[in-house]
């Protein structure tokens, strides 16, 4: 049994937050797995890195080209075909946890995330494409991204929520999945296999709130966990709350946690900060591969995500008497994501048509 066993024992799913193509065809995944991996985030960051730094794909690439042919559809070729191979190899964990686990998580286009009907749109037409039940079809949690998942949820769609920094977003979102099952029991439709998670960002806040206060402040590298920690606090009191407690009676699955971007980015802390204080029931957390192989090596499965929560208010609260406005981070990590993950969408749609290019110009040679 590894530590990654340990840690789902103790109620907290460990998703690997990534993907390649050669992982698939040569057993490296499958490897990932049997050390207790149970899921897979990808967004376009990871597809960029994956196809830019890699050959893995050239033969696809190959095989796609076609004159005129729009990268933005060979990228969608690309990474559905890996969504799709990581789905079926992940079933067996799917089917052998009732649901549980077994998940590949599959982001919207970027340029979604502040259309409300473009993602509507979109949803279905990616969850029909794919055609794997074990698959989350990542929406993120953007005021425009509500009514999406409402909807998604209401058609019987799972979702992964994505880009939480706030207690704020993550509520409204926890509603959003709340109201869409609501719906479907109203038409007489099943919801004991509609699946949801809420990808609460954590090392980010860090970064962003250490930017601003002074070198060798005692409340360096503290926002993050505590503000993930009193998300798990507002998630116990909406699971208790008679609405959720009428879903439930029906055979709903709860709309878990998932901790993300848990990769420590400041090598002056532990690189398994994320991983060993945030573990606790109904939680996920997805982590790049080198953070799984520090975590495997030597991190400590406790029960950690629901202890000192009063000092975590307390570290939030200095935070604000120290003048940082966490809603105001918040906020600004949201926006910045959005533009992140649309500069790598938009570098890897570059790099697809370069390379399309040159094949182009090797047939025609």
């Amino acid at each position: 049994m590894t530590r990654l066993h340990e840690l789902a024992a103790a109620g907290t799913s460990p998703w690997l937050d990534n993907i390649r193509r050669s992982w698939l065809s040569s057993g490296t995944f499958q490897q990932w797995v049997d050390d207790g991996v149970v899921g897979v985030t990808s967004n376009p960051t990871i597809f960029q890195k994956a196809i830019a730094d890699s050959d893995d794909y050239d033969d696809a690439l190959a095989a796609a080209a076609a004159p005129g042919k729009d990268p933005g559809d060979v990228f969608f070729e690309l990474a559905i075909a890996d969504v799709q191979e990581a789905a079926d190899q992940l079933r067996g964990v799917y089917d052998a946890t009732g649901h549980l686990d077994g998940f590949v998580s599959f982001e919207l286009p970027p340029s979604m995330a502040n259309d409300t009907a473009a993602s509507t749109r979109a949803t279905p037409e990616f969850w029909e494409r794919i055609g794997r039940p074990n698959i989350f079809i990542k929406i993120p949690g953007t005021a425009e991204g509500v009514p999406a998942i409402e909807q998604s949820i209401a058609a019987g769609i799972n979702v992964n929520v994505t880009l939480l920094f706030s207690l704020a977003n993550y509520e409204a979102i926890h509603w959003a999945f709340i109201r869409g099952l609501e719906r479907r029991v109203q038409q007489g439709q099943p919801i004991d296999d509609v699946h949801s998670v809420a990808s609460f960002f954590v090392s980010r806040v860090d970064t962003a709130v250490d930017a601003i206060l002074p070198e060798g402040s005692p409340l360096r590298g503290k926002a993050a966990i505590a503000n993930a920690k009193l998300a798990y606090q507002r998630y116990l009191e909406i699971k208790a709350d008679d609405r959720w407690q009428a879903l439930a009676a029906h055979g709903a699955r709860v709309q878990r946690p998932l901790w993300a971007s848990t990769g420590t980015k400041n090598p002056a802390y532990s690189d398994v900060l994320y991983i060993d204080n945030l573990i606790g029931p109904e939680c996920v957390n997805t982590m790049p591969d080198p953070t799984i192989a520090a975590f495997m090596d030597h991190g400590v499965v406790e029960r950690t995500v629901d202890r000192d929560v009063d000092q975590a208010r307390r570290e939030l609260e200095r935070l604000q008497e120290a003048g940082i406005d966490l809603d105001d981070v918040t906020r600004r990590l949201e926006l910045d994501g959005v533009k992140a993950f649309s500069a790598s969408f938009d570098s890897l749609v570059e790099t697809l048509q370069e390379r399309l290019d040159r094949i182009g110009a090797r047939g025609a040679a």
